[in-house]
């Protein structure tokens, strides 16, 4: 684990600092609530590359990414694969009552993972309204998402899927670091260009080149290959294809 990871996952320890609080499974549980999650719970962290589990296998746990993406992948009968969604902080992994893993989940980046027992976790769910009514309201973000991502990738041109990215990755670091869209976004792209490419099912040159254009025009502003700057985010939507408004993976 490297340092910054290292650090983050000592700070979530504590439920009150966790990065993620607003957005998790648990955000609406009450201090009684908070530490019946802290006897089920502990954290687990993968090095970017690493499957943290593979479909078909037993999930004896299920949880929160709290730093870093981890992706979720079908593979097909000839061994063909693909690469089916991306889990951002706070996105949740696992299905309460599903006994196997429904996809190979693999470590994008360096992740740390927030993990409940499952069995425990899903008798709380039973007990406690506010877990299940945030688990469906999240169940149903993902569905919108989903449906979204489809329209990404079907009807949009390349230079408007690499712009749906990088508006869903800033709005999501907007979100977690509860602020708004209004004025300049900043953050850290947490993807290669290899894996925003494998994503987006476009070659690793066209997302290079894109990339440049939206330099280029002035869209993003980027210092080496990864700290990006969003000067106008309606900008960016529109370049997206979407009105400021959309909806995909808040």
């Amino acid at each position: 684990m490297n340092k910054v990871t290292d650090d983050l996952h000592h700070a979530s320890q504590d439920c009150g600092s966790c990065p993620i609080r607003h957005r998790a499974v648990c955000a609406r549980c009450d201090s009684d609530e908070l530490e019946r999650l802290e006897e089920i719970k502990y954290y687990r962290s993968f090095e970017a590359g690493q499957t943290v589990i593979w479909s078909g296998d037993r999930m004896d746990f299920v949880g929160s990414v709290v730093s870093g993406i981890a992706s979720l992948t079908q593979t097909m009968e000839d061994g063909r694969t693909q690469m089916v969604g991306l889990l951002l902080p706070s996105d949740f992994v696992g299905r309460p009552g599903r006994l196997s893993a429904a996809y190979d989940v693999v470590a994008t980046t360096d992740l740390v993972m927030c993990c409940f027992r499952k069995k425990p976790f899903e008798a709380m769910m039973l007990e406690t309204p506010h877990i299940a009514q945030r688990l469906l309201e999240m169940t149903l973000d993902e569905l919108d998402a989903a449906r979204e991502w489809m329209l990404v990738l079907g009807r949009k041109t390349a230079r408007e899927k690499i712009a749906s990215l990088l508006s869903i990755i800033a709005r999501r670091d907007a979100s977690l670091k509860l602020n708004g869209t209004q004025g300049p976004l900043v953050f850290d792209l947490p993807l290669t260009r290899e894996a925003m490419a494998d994503y987006l099912g476009l070659t690793l040159e066209t997302v290079s080149r894109q990339m440049s254009a939206l330099k280029r025009d002035g869209v993003i502003r980027l210092e080496g290959k990864r700290h990006v700057t969003i000067p106008d985010f309606t900008r960016l939507m529109t370049e997206a294809g979407d009105d400021n408004d959309g909806g995909m993976m808040a």
